[in-house]
């Protein structure tokens, strides 16, 4: 009996594949960029188990073309890009790696948050260009972040995780869910819930932690940025079509907003001729809220048990459309 296929579409982090390679003939697609569409529609032809990223559409078109697809295992928490609804039509589950980046992903969120307040860029290319003469009482302020209001939008793993770093800096804490208030949590995390528009108006600090829906496409777009104070400082680290950009750029350019900070952009990467890329006061990062050597590999171990126990026809650890069940 010959050994299901598995297509991998990117090199993993410092993962063991062993024993995948002992249950199945693993193809690992070897270059930096994703593979293309049309290399991905002609491999999944023959495959039993896809590992994919979140650079890669996993489509219907994608989902019809693989007849012996047993099971897609996504190296991400979010999965916006597989088409939930087709695959669980086919019976295909969907494994993904929640919980394991919470720390690391919120750890760069409040870094963010701080190098944005206090311009940490900015005076890293001030003394860079020999522009650094003696001290000045003027030079590169920035506003406080201890006793600020931060408001969370967005309360889950990532969100609570973001408000346990502010109640270290005395922050009042406000935050948005769509879903139901949490009684119990706004206790224990010391935090209050606001409305999204109250939270816009009151906050200094403003903190994405929102799954991409189409609820929250261009959640944050040019009447929120009008409700915000004009010193409010924009940080998202959760999907980049939740803020619109043209609105950010003119938000930014014009004071409407003090600054911003994205480590996600739509699309990703951003373009080179971005007019956002003009601007002082943004900080862009290429998309490593989960870059730890850890959190890395735990997300790679498991993506490959979630494909494993799919290759198998057992329950994936961690899935997305239990339904299929």
């Amino acid at each position: 009996m010959s050994q299901p296929k598995v297509f991998i579409t990117r090199r993993l982090p410092d993962t063991r594949l062993e024993q995948l390679h002992q249950i199945a003939n693993v193809e690992i697609w070897p270059e930096r960029q994703p593979p293309p569409y049309d290399v991905l529609l002609n491999k999944v032809k023959e495959i039993d188990g896809l590992l994919c990223l979140l650079t890669d559409s996993i489509d219907k078109q994608i989902l019809e073309a693989a007849p012996s697809l047993k099971v897609i295992s996504q190296l991400a928490v979010g999965y916006d890009n597989i088409d939930i609804s087709a695959a669980t039509i086919r019976g295909i589950p969907i494994g993904h790696t929640p919980g394991v980046l919470t720390e690391a992903t919120a750890d760069l969120a409040w870094m963010l948050l701080m190098a944005t307040a206090r311009r940490v860029i900015e005076a890293d290319k001030f003394v860079r260009a020999g522009d650094w003469q003696t001290w000045e009482p003027t030079l590169l302020l920035g506003p406080n972040i201890s006793g600020a209001t931060l408001g969370i939008v967005g309360f889950g793993r990532i969100g609570q995780a973001v408000a346990r770093r502010g109640r270290g800096f005395d922050m009042e804490i406000l935050y948005y869910s769509r879903h139901r208030r949490d009684s119990e949590l706004e206790q224990s995390l010391g935090v209050k819930y606001a409305e999204f528009d109250v939270l816009l108006r009151q906050s200094d600090f403003i903190t994405i932690h929102t799954a991409l829906s189409e609820e929250t496409y261009h959640l944050f777009s040019t009447p929120q940025f009008e409700l915000m104070k004009s010193s409010a400082i924009v940080i998202n680290t959760a999907r980049g079509a939740i803020v619109d950009p043209e609105a950010l750029y003119q938000a930014l350019s014009n004071g409407q907003i003090a600054g911003a900070a994205l480590d996600v952009t739509k699309p990703e990467p951003i373009p080179m001729d971005s007019p956002l890329l003009s601007l002082d006061n943004l900080i862009i990062t290429p998309h490593i809220g989960s870059a730890t050597y850890q959190t890395r590999s735990q997300m790679a171990t498991m993506a490959v048990n979630n494909l494993i126990a799919g290759l198998l026809g057992k329950r994936l650890p961690h899935c997305v459309n239990p339904q299929v069940y």
